[in-house]
């Protein structure tokens, strides 16, 4: 699964041919997340464009974040309150497509009401939230942030990239995280993935999938199965399915 990279922006569907010309000379990728800046005037005819490579599965434009909670602006140009950028959101379930969301836990409950307003669009929440602060009150606020974002309609979270600055991966430092966000959402709507190579500043591949191991083990080897496979087939619809 390959999800954008931030391409070059003023040719968002160059990296869409790269891709699927790695494919077709690999076998890899299965599939891809595109990027379609959605608040751009020209939105609805990207996404047209994206929409048609049959790899695609979903979009991701990451949308204007606060810097902190406190600097919160409802409705922002650019964030997922700007009516613009709700406009060119709205086109994804015309063409089958997800949308994987990449921001800070203070936007969660931002996101769950922009699934309850577009219900038809699941949402993928990238990198656990970001849970940056791991002080006890920083860990709790965005606990309250998850599950908010958990009793929207049609969500489902990645645990990955939860490497700190500074820090080496280490089980101790993320199982909370890992134990917690499944228990919001239950086993079905979430996914143990790799954010590498950004991820290996921290930490290697073995180092933390078999930390996601030993953090899920007491849940049985099917919960196990869905959070490290199935989940992922069937989210991002890997066995067929593209964008329609």
């Amino acid at each position: 699964m390959f999800v954008e990279t931030e391409w070059d922006r003023t040719d968002q569907v160059g990296e869409t041919r790269w891709v699927h010309a790695l494919a077709q000379a690999s076998g890899l990728p299965s599939a891809m997340v595109c990027h379609v800046t959605l608040d751009r005037a020209d939105a609805a005819e990207t996404l047209a464009e994206q929409a048609r490579f049959p790899l695609v599965r979903g979009v991701r434009h990451k949308p204007r974040a606060a810097e902190s909670p406190g600097e919160l602006v409802t409705g922002a140009p650019g964030s997922m309150g700007d009516p613009t950028w709700r406009r060119g959101y709205a086109r994804l379930a015309e063409h089958g497509l997800s949308f994987d969301l990449q921001t800070p836990w203070w936007h969660l409950e931002e996101a769950a009401a922009l699934n309850r307003a577009f219900p038809d669009t699941p949402i993928i929440l990238n990198h656990a939230g970001l849970p940056s602060d791991r002080s006890r009150a920083g860990l709790e606020a965005w606990h309250r942030a998850m599950a908010a974002f958990a009793a929207a309609p049609n969500v489902a979270v990645k645990i990955s990239g939860l490497g700190e600055p500074g820090r080496p991966w280490s089980l101790e430092r993320n199982r909370e995280v890992i134990l917690t966000i499944i228990d919001l959402l239950g086993v079905d709507r979430c996914m143990l993935a790799s954010n590498f190579p950004v991820d290996s500043l921290v930490g290697d591949f073995h180092t933390i999938f078999s930390g996601f191991a030993e953090a899920t083990q007491g849940l049985g080897r099917d919960a196990q199965s869905r959070l490290f496979a199935e989940n992922a087939r069937r989210i991002y619809r890997l066995d067929g399915g593209g964008a329609g």
